[in-house]
């Protein structure tokens, strides 16, 4: 790809592309009809005063074809942390860096603003994700389970 990957913030213009890619995340992962979350909320709440989440993309010739979505934490052991929630790219700009781009880019927001730690999960299964993660000095946590309530059980 001779193409410039341009990572930035999401603008409140961009968020139709950023949900798009979420729910091809969800094709990806299995679960096409999980994502329960309306396009209007998504972008209620990603633009509010206090958005609940922030969102990198790389763009690619005025399309956007990779996402970073985070939202910022607390540890009571660690201190602050990022949570990175979906790290997406599209799959025919895959193998060309653009994740690397948006984890470097959150790994510097990190660091900049002295945050402890940047968390995320990653399926047993995927094992691209899995290895493209062992790039960093990372570590598997096989003692901790995901644990949650459920919307309609609240």
């Amino acid at each position: 790809m001779k193409t410039t990957i341009e990572i930035r913030k999401a603008e409140p213009n961009d968020f139709v592309q950023v949900y798009e890619l979420i729910k091809e995340l969800a094709v990806f992962e299995n679960e096409p009809n999980e994502p329960s979350n309306s396009l209007k909320k998504f972008v209620e709440e990603g633009t509010a005063k206090n958005p609940r989440f922030q969102v990198l993309v790389a763009e690619v010739d005025g399309s956007i074809v990779g996402i970073a979505l985070y939202y910022y934490g607390y540890s009571s052991w660690k201190g602050s942390m990022l949570y990175l929630d979906d790290l997406v790219v599209k799959e025919a700009y895959r193998k060309h860096g653009i994740g690397k781009k948006l984890m470097d880019e959150l790994i510097s927001i990190a660091k900049e603003e002295r945050i402890s730690q940047v968390r995320w999960h990653v399926l047993d299964w995927n094992e691209n994700a899995i290895n493209f993660y062992k790039k960093y000095p990372v570590t598997f946590d096989k003692t901790w389970i995901t644990v949650k309530i459920e919307k309609e059980n609240l």
